[in-house]
């Protein structure tokens, strides 16, 4: 059997070609208040220098990150489940490499889970920013909360920030990883899984979590916003 470790929070990187925005990402979660954590970077066959990057900014801050260099390409599923598979914690966070997240957000999130033990999944507001020196933040309007985040999915909406959320480990181990056969809203099935085995889900409405628009971003590929 696999043993979990007590109150640790895995937090997974997924990274494709994004080494312009991985020392932000990962300054935001070595400065988190939460010190109970491990950071697990897969990265997805970069062509650019986001490994070497990495490795860099491990020796310049004294800290770890797992690195895991797929040999292939396997997609945003495919990198994302490796990470889930490989985290120990208690708890699996995900941070998306292009985006950055407020000191508080896992001591935040991990306090609620504490404090509610019937709940699986717990994401938060968040801010999005557009790429650039000057940064105008602008808070979500689209997530929801409490009983109204069940009816949603059950309608076929989405209402959770896959970039935002911390679930616990255990009930990944019932469910599994991401699916492969929906392209594109992979994150979207992810939730829904929770939801189908009757878990509660909850957003918090402190934004948490900032959310950088550029060219390049892998949601616009599908939706043309945040999924």
């Amino acid at each position: 059997m696999f043993t979990r470790e007590p109150g640790k929070v895995s937090v997974v990187i997924t990274n494709y070609n994004r080494e312009a925005y991985l020392k932000e990402c990962l300054d935001s979660l070595r400065r988190q208040t939460y010190p109970n954590l491990e950071m697990i970077l897969v990265d997805d066959a970069s062509t650019d220098r986001s490994v070497e990057v990495v490795q860099e900014w491990m020796e310049e801050n004294g800290a770890e990150v797992i690195i895991v260099r797929m040999p292939r390409n396997a997609g945003f599923s495919g990198a994302m489940s490796t990470g889930f598979f490989l985290a120990r914690g208690e708890y699996i966070a995900v941070q998306d490499s292009d985006d950055f997240s407020h000191p508080a957000r896992l001591e935040k999130q991990v306090e609620f889970m504490q404090k509610h033990p019937d709940v699986a999944l717990v994401g938060t507001n968040y801010a999005s920013f557009k790429d650039g020196a000057k940064r105008h933040y602008v808070p979500a309007n689209w997530l929801m909360y409490g009983e109204s985040i069940r009816a949603v999915y059950r309608n076929g909406g989405h209402c959770v920030c896959h970039g935002t959320i911390l679930f616990r480990g255990a009930v990944f181990d019932r469910i599994g990883g991401l699916t492969r056969k929906i392209k594109g809203a992979e994150d979207y099935e992810f939730i829904v899984k929770f939801l189908d085995i009757g878990a509660r889900i909850e957003n918090l409405p402190e934004v948490l979590y900032y959310y950088r628009s550029h060219e390049n971003q892998r949601s616009l590929a599908y939706f043309g916003k945040k999924g």
